[in-house]
């Protein structure tokens, strides 16, 4: 599988559990997530906006995706709302690794692009490193209606979190018969 099938296998609506560890403190929290994942172009208004921002060149092979999410923990009656945009860059040498850029919230902070790669268990690892903390999330797909992810998250203060996420494909686009393919050899 390579990054636009994992782009496209993504593509829908997600019911999300997640399970998230506070290693320092050792107290767990529960949250669910309906996710949907859009598919963009190369010339979406938003992935041209993140080719300028990081400055990559506009001619470059990539793949866009922008993710919304309405999200609640357990315990709490607010609800965690917004949405982002993701572009993976491939590598001209090697398209299973590559830049990863989405946007940065904090007004005044530099962009950090990340990296991303596809193993050869069709697994997708993203890691982004910052000043003052360092990021992994590895994603994978079990069948293609169920998605998997694992995060840790760790800070130069020696906070850390871990987090586990299942995603069941609730409706939406269906993933095509290439990806399917790719998938389902990869879970066999």
């Amino acid at each position: 599988m390579n990054i636009e099938e994992f782009f496209q296998l993504s593509a829908g609506k997600w019911f999300s559990h997640r399970t998230s560890h506070h290693l320092a403190s050792k107290q767990s929290e529960n949250g669910k997530s309906d996710t949907i994942i859009e598919i963009l172009s190369s010339d979406d208004p938003e992935v041209v906006k993140l080719y300028q921002q990081y400055n990559v060149d506009p001619s470059r092979t990539c793949y866009g995706a922008k993710v919304t999410w309405n999200a609640t923990m357990a315990g709490s009656e607010k609800k965690d709302t917004g949405s982002t945009v993701f572009v993976a860059v491939p590598d001209e040498d090697n398209p299973n690794e590559g830049k990863f850029l989405r946007p940065i919230d904090s007004a005044g902070k530099p962009l950090v692009a990340g990296r991303y790669k596809i193993g050869t268990d069709d697994a997708l690892t993203l890691t982004t490193e910052y000043e003052t903390m360092w990021y992994e999330e590895r994603l994978w797909f079990a069948s293609p209606n169920l998605r998997m992810r694992v995060s840790v998250v760790k800070r130069i203060d020696g906070f850390s979190t871990a987090s586990f996420t299942s995603e069941i494909r609730m409706g939406g686009s269906q993933p095509t018969a290439k990806t399917s393919q790719a998938t389902h050899s990869a879970s066999s």
